[in-house]
C-alpha cells in the first residue's frame, strides 16, 4: 500500500531542552562526548578549507623541521586574507599589543618599567570576534531564507502510488543544496491512474551557485513536464536551457528522469551522465538480484547538441529502485574512507522486503553509521522506490 508518512529527519545527536544553568546553555544539554565529537568535526572541517590551496606535494621536498612552520605561516596568511582591511589592521594591532605587554625594562635596580596591554589586546580580539560573528548570523540568517524557499522546489509528503511506495531525504552540505530530488505527476492525474514522473539530479559545485542553478532546473522541468511531450523531447529541451545557464559547461548537471507506470510497474528513463541506479530484484529461489541503469548521455549544460537515448526498464513485485546523488556513495569517514558504491550495492543486496521508508532509513543508517560525525563536503540524496 501506498505511503504518505513524511520522510524521517536523519539527525545525530540531537539534544535535549537545554536546563536553566550556565552549562545547560552554553552546551544546550548536549553530552561531553558529543561535543568532543562536534569540536573534531568541526576542527577537521576548518582543517580542510584553510589547507586547500597548500601545496602539500611541494612540502614534502623541504627539511621536516621547518614543515610545521611552513603550515602554520600557511593557515595564518589563509585566516588573515579572509578577513577585510580594516579587520586585518586590528589583528595585527592586537597582536602588536600582545608582543610588547611581554619584555619588562629594569631602569637602575629598584625600578621596572612594564607595559602591560593584555587586557586592551583581548578587547580587540573580543571585538573582532564579534564582528565575524556578525557577519556569520547574517549570512547564516540568509542562508535559512534560502533553504526554506528551496524546500518549496522539492515535495515534502511522497505522492500516492498505486501499487508501490516511495520516499526519499536529502541532507544538504551547506544550508542550501545543488541536489534536487522530485516525484509528481505532470499532469495532476496521480488519483486515475497516470504516469509518475521521478527525478534525481546534481548540479556541479556547492551552496548558493549550485541551488540557484537547481532552482533555474527545478522550473525548466516542471514548465516542459507539462506540456505533455514525450521523454527524449523533455531532456533536449532541459539541456538546451542547461546549456543557457552553465557557464561554458562549467555548472553542469547529471540528472536521471524516468516515466513510471504504475499500471504496468514499467519505467521509461534517461540517465544524463548520473549515477548508476540500483535495482534489487529477488530470483525464484529468494536471492537477492542486483541490477543497474548506466548513463546513456551526457550531463546536461556541456553540449546543446547532445543526443540522449531513452531506456525502458520493467519492475516486478517486491523490487526496489534507488536513485542517489554521489555524495552517498563518496561519502567519507575520520579516515577518510570513502563509503563507495559497492559498499552501497552491498547494502541494497542485504536490504529487508520492507516498504520504501523503511528501506530509506535502513539505508541512510548505513551511511550514518560509516562516516560518524565527519562532517562532509557534499550533499546526500537518495530516493526509493518500492514495488509491492
Amino acid at each position: 500500500m501506498s505511503s504518505t508518512a513524511p520522510p524521517p529527519e536523519y539527525t545525530r545527536g540531537t539534544p535535549p531542552p537545554p536546563g536553566d544553568g550556565l552549562w545547560d546553555r552554553i552546551s544546550e544539554g548536549r553530552r561531553v562526548d558529543e561535543l568532543w565529537s562536534q569540536f573534531t568535526a568541526d576542527a577537521q572541517a576548518s582543517y580542510g578549507f584553510y589547507g586547500k590551496d597548500l601545496d602539500w606535494e611541494q612540502l614534502k621536498t623541504i627539511p621536516a623541521w621547518r614543515r610545521p612552520f611552513r603550515v602554520a605561516k600557511h593557515f595564518f596568511w589563509a585566516l588573515v586574507m579572509k578577513m577585510t582591511p580594516a579587520r586585518r589592521v586590528l589583528l595585527f594591532v592586537a597582536l602588536a599589543m600582545l608582543i610588547l605587554s611581554s619584555p619588562k625594562f629594569y631602569v637602575g635596580h629598584s625600578f621596572t618599567f612594564d607595559i602591560n596591554l593584555d587586557a586592551v589586546a583581548a578587547l580587540v580580539f573580543l571585538l573582532l570576534l564579534s564582528l565575524e560573528l556578525a557577519d556569520k548570523v547574517t549570512m547564516k540568517r540568509d542562508l535559512e531564507i534560502a533553504r526554506e524557499i528551496q524546500s518549496w522546489l522539492t515535495p515534502s509528503l511522497p505522492p500516492k502510488v498505486t501499487g508501490a511506495s516511495i520516499a526519499f531525504h536529502t541532507r544538504p552540505q551547506n544550508s542550501v543544496a545543488g541536489d534536487y530530488y522530485d516525484a509528481f505527476y505532470p499532469l495532476q492525474d496521480g488519483d486515475s491512474g497516470g504516469k509518475l514522473f521521478l527525478v534525481i539530479a546534481d548540479v556541479a559545485g556547492k551552496s548558493v551557485p549550485a541551488a540557484l542553478l537547481m532552482a533555474t532546473f527545478q522550473a525548466s522541468l516542471h514548465t516542459v513536464a507539462r506540456e505533455d511531450v514525450s521523454l527524449q523531447e523533455l531532456v533536449q529541451r532541459l539541456n538546451r536551457y542547461a546549456c543557457a545557464h552553465s557557464l561554458d559547461g562549467r555548472r553542469f548537471t547529471t540528472a536521471l528522469l524516468g516515466e513510471y507506470d504504475p499500471a504496468t510497474r514499467q519505467l521509461i528513463y534517461v540517465n544524463a551522465g548520473h549515477n548508476a541506479p540500483v535495482i534489487r530484484r529477488n530470483n525464484p529461489n529468494g536471492e537477492a538480484v542486483i541490477e543497474r541503469l548506466p548513463a546513456s548521455g551526457v550531463p546536461f549544460g556541456i553540449s546543446p547538441d547532445a543526443a540522449y537515448q531513452t531506456a525502458t526498464v520493467q519492475l516486478a513485485p517486491r523490487d526496489a529502485l534507488i536513485l542517489f546523488t554521489d555524495g552517498v556513495v563518496e561519502a567519507f569517514n575520520a579516515k577518510g574512507e570513502e563509503f563507495s558504491d559497492a559498499r552501497l550495492v552491498d547494502n541494497v543486496r542485504h536490504l529487508p522486503d520492507w516498504e520504501a521508508q523503511r528501506s530509506l532509513r535502513f539505508l541512510m543508517q548505513r551511511v550514518d553509521e560509516f562516516v560518524g560525525a565527519t562532517k562532509q563536503f557534499d550533499d546526500i540524496t537518495c530516493l526509493v522506490l518500492r514495488c509491492e
